[in-house]
This record gives C-alpha cells, structure tokens and sequence, in this order.
C-alpha cells in the first residue's frame, strides 16, 4: 500500500493575506456601486458581520468569500488582492498576495491583472551566461512581466536590474531600455509583454 504525499500543514503556512489593500479595495468598490454593507452581504452570500470585519481590516477571507464579493460587485477577484505598485515591483517566490481555498488544498497568489484594454504577449525564454541581451525600448505604454522558471537571471531597466531565482516574479516597464542575464546554465523563464 503506497503512503499519502506528505502535504504541507496549513497552520503552519504564514498568513501572507494583504488584509489592508482587501479592506480598501471594498470600500472602493462598494461606494462605487452604492450598495449598503447589507445589500453587498446579501448578494455575495455571506453575514454582514464578516462583510463588515472584511472592511475593517480583520478576518482571514477565503477564495471563495472573494469571488462571491468580487461577482457581487462586477469586479475580477484580481481587483480585491491587488496591491498598489511603484514602476518596478518584485514578487520573489513564496511571497505576494496569496488566498487560500475552502474546499482544496489549493492556494492563489495573484502576479498581476489585466487592465482593461490591454494586449498581451506570453514568451517563453531560454538563455544562457555570456552577453546579456540587451533590449531597446518597445512602444510606448508597454508593460513587461517576468517569472523565473530555471536558473538565475538579472533583468530590468538600466540601471534598475534585479536578480531572480525560480519562482521569482519582476514587472517593470519595457517602453526603456532594459536587458536580461542569464547567471546560471539552463536559465529559463516566461515573459509577458503588455501592451496598452
């Protein structure tokens, strides 16, 4: 009889849920619809008190408490777990803004959503150490988004480059000069041009 996978135990897995961006982004977008914290309550199917804690920066919401707030609102999940950003950002792996679900051992952590109106291109690269590949701007308004599969790489805009490592997450603008490096044989990684 062949054992169970070892399955990591969720209360030792650090709380990493953005409590004060989520409770922001629903008062937003509540005020913007005009519903009263009953009425949203009511349509996403949860208590009141919860809605309420959720607003005030408490509670530990799951997946699913998110979607039904975030369907009840006519906003994508991504609108309620999104950080604000600055013009590089960087998510190194096993961080960001992460909800665990209810119902699976499956746990979402959002990289970036999608703006509306954008276009985007999905890439994925491999290099290797030597010259790094340097890149002229792209065109204006375009936003470049970088996860590390294998490997080490240093990439970015000039004179902001980062190191990554597999897992690691950068975006930042591709409308500037900037470049990639591998630092490790069997560097590997995808790469998501927005453009807006």
């Amino acid at each position: 009889m062949s054992e169970a996978p070892d399955r990591p135990d969720r209360s030792e897995q650090p709380d990493r849920l953005p409590m004060e961006w989520i409770a922001g982004s629903l008062k937003r977008e509540r005020a913007r619809v005009g519903l009263s914290l009953s009425e949203l309550a009511k349509r996403a199917g949860i208590a009141k008190s919860t809605l309420s804690q959720l607003e005030a920066g408490g509670g530990n919401p799951s997946v699913e408490t998110l979607w039904a707030l975030g369907v009840a609102l006519g906003v994508p999940f991504s609108a309620l777990v999104e950080p604000p950003v600055s013009g590089v950002q960087v998510i190194r792996a096993g961080e960001g803004p992460t909800v665990a679900s209810e119902r699976a051992d499956f746990a979402a952590t959002l990289l970036s959503s999608c703006p509306p109106g954008a276009r985007r291109d999905i890439y994925h690269l491999r290099t290797e150490p030597g010259a790094p590949r340097e890149s002229e701007p792209h065109i204006p308004g375009t936003v470049e988004h970088l996860v590390v599969c294998s490997g080490q790489v240093k990439a970015g805009p000039r004179g902001e480059t980062v190191e990554l490592n597999p897992g690691d997450y950068l975006t930042y603008r591709g409308d500037v000069p900037h470049s990639y490096e591998a630092l490790l044989p069997g560097t590997t990684f995808v790469l998501v041009m927005q453009h807006v």
